[in-house]
């Protein structure tokens, strides 16, 4: 068994952060914590993810010394990327039960290739927490992303340029398709609290070698871009960029619930088209419409990248006659005085 550790202000902080993630959640879903709740925490065994379990397990521990028995668990993915990836999982699992935590769930993936090593790995990653948390009927996810992996997500977006969506990060609670909700407790505890944690608790976490490893966008961003923007700009960049995040996920809320309402009631979809009228979609604003066109994408599974959507509106504001543009699952043009998106693949269903 996991000794219980002495408390210590970063087991305090941690321990904090997710009792108050909890409570955010239930508060916004407006129905309480529930007697039997299955609670999981996604863990690779590293600082992040072992600490925010052992905190859950504790706090959980407590919910049932005050009467409410919410039960916590862990779900552990195994990506195969690397040769010790099974003895890896095997021992945080047995750390994870030593802990208190049931049931722990190894899941091996098989990691693609679309999009990159990274985005595959993440993509293998989400789909097999989703299927976890359905099976085995959790109300919440927790994630060990902290204000460092924030501030990382934030310059990559930049980067991207690919607007306010992409620069407002990780959102603190994010719906779970098919089940319950992701929670991001430690987006305001730094990577150095976590590490704290660990040691302060007499945990061992796996120091994972790709968080080394340059070849990786990330690793770079974390290695050589941060501590280059600390030194020339002073301390607290990534605090400030996780301000930044937040300020302008509230705005990207507000103008997506906006673009929703429009597409709503603007878009006509029939079995494998959908059409617009040109005028008052060119009344729209501009961060409003670009949005509504993403959405129509949307439907048919397209990319909504920026040079596709500025294609899109150069059919609006600057109409010559083109030819219909082809993009991939999607053709659009424009047939009069309207905007026509047409496609020969099933359209997706409930997008707004």
């Amino acid at each position: 068994m996991v000794a219980r550790p002495r408390l210590t202000s970063a087991i305090a902080d941690i321990r904090r952060a997710v009792r108050d993630s909890l409570d955010a959640a239930a508060a916004a879903s407006g129905r309480p914590l529930a007697t039997g709740e299955l609670i999981l925490v996604a863990c690779s065994g590293g600082p992040d993810s072992l600490a925010l379990a052992a905190a859950l397990a504790f706090e959980v521990g407590s919910a049932h010394r005050d009467g409410l028995g919410l039960r916590a668990g862990a779900v552990i993915v195994d990506h195969g990327l690397q040769a010790v990836s099974a003895e890896v999982a095997e021992r945080t699992a047995g750390v994870l039960q030593d802990l208190g935590l049931e049931p722990v769930e190894i899941v091996k993936v098989t990691v693609g290739d679309a999009g990159g090593p990274e985005a595959a790995a993440r993509d293998a990653r989400y789909a097999a927490l989703r299927a976890s948390a359905a099976k085995l009927g959790a109300r919440f996810v927790l994630l060990g992303h902290t204000l460092n992996d924030q501030a990382e997500t934030v310059l990559l977006g930049l980067a991207r340029g690919s607007g306010a969506r992409s620069l407002s990060g990780m959102a603190a609670i994010s719906p779970i398709e098919g089940a319950g909700e992701f929670l991001r407790p430690l987006l305001g505890i730094g990577r150095e609290t976590t590490v704290a944690f660990c040691a302060d608790s007499g945990l061992r976490p796996w120091n994972d070698p790709h968080n080394l490893d340059p070849k990786f966008t990330r690793v770079r961003v974390r290695q050589n871009v941060l501590p280059l923007l600390e030194a020339e700009l002073g301390p607290g960049v990534a605090e400030a960029l996780a301000r930044s995040a937040d300020l302008l996920r509230a705005d990207a809320d507000h103008l997506d619930d906006l673009a929703n309402a429009q597409f709503k009631q603007l878009a006509l979809l029939g079995s494998t088209d959908l059409e617009f009228e040109i005028k008052p979609l060119t009344a729209l604003a501009d961060a409003i419409r670009s949005r509504v066109l993403k959405l129509a994408l949307a439907v048919f599974a397209a990319e909504s990248s920026a040079v596709h959507i500025r294609a899109i509106e150069d059919l609006l504001d600057n109409w010559h006659g083109q030819k219909p543009l082809t993009l991939p699952r999607v053709r659009v043009e424009r047939a009069g005085e309207k905007l026509v998106f047409k496609s020969t693949k099933t359209m997706k269903s409930g997008v707004c």
